[in-house]
């Protein structure tokens, strides 16, 4: 193994493909709970049509209703494009391609299940406690997840290129 090998301050005895190898196996891993979390989504907003209380629902329910019904299957597809760009790409050699795509749509990904949870919590409040509950519960989760989602690991990212070593 050569000094060109081994990633510079990555902290592992690995190789460039290892890395990317094992940066593709967590990727896939981060996937598996986002298609979790989409599935009992999508799982809750399918069954909704079917309840004799749906009916009811005025035309911003409506609205809001089918917004998060058209999020999760956005959602399911960017979940499930890393699979079908690895199938593409196969074989080819081309896995830093891979890798590096399949982390951009991961964040895309990450940011659907973000607005199909706010989406989905407005609905539910906007039905059984009114629409000023219903906006109010969307903003302070959308806040809650932008502060969680994108603030939180950008100021760790800081902290920790701040820290020696």
């Amino acid at each position: 193994m050569t000094d060109t090998d081994i990633p510079q301050g990555s902290g592992r005895n690995e190789t460039r493909e290892e890395q990317l190898d094992r940066n593709w196996m967590e990727l896939l891993q981060e996937l598996r709970v986002l298609q979790t979390g989409v599935q009992i989504l999508a799982g809750f907003l399918l069954t909704l049509p079917f309840q004799a209380r749906f009916e009811t629902l005025d035309d911003f329910q409506t609205g809001l209703y089918l917004v998060d019904v058209a999020l999760a299957a956005l959602t399911t597809a960017f979940i499930l494009l890393p699979v079908s760009v690895h199938r593409r790409l196969f074989r080819q050699r081309l896995k830093a391609t891979l890798v590096t795509s399949a982390d951009n749509i991961t964040k895309i990904a990450l940011s659907g299940v973000a607005a199909l949870s706010v989406g989905t919590a407005a609905l539910v409040f906007d039905v059984v406690a009114g629409r000023a509950a219903g906006i109010t519960a969307g903003l302070v989760l959308l806040a809650v997840l932008v502060l969680l989602l994108a603030y939180i690991p950008v100021h760790l990212h800081r902290q920790a290129k701040r820290q020696p070593g």
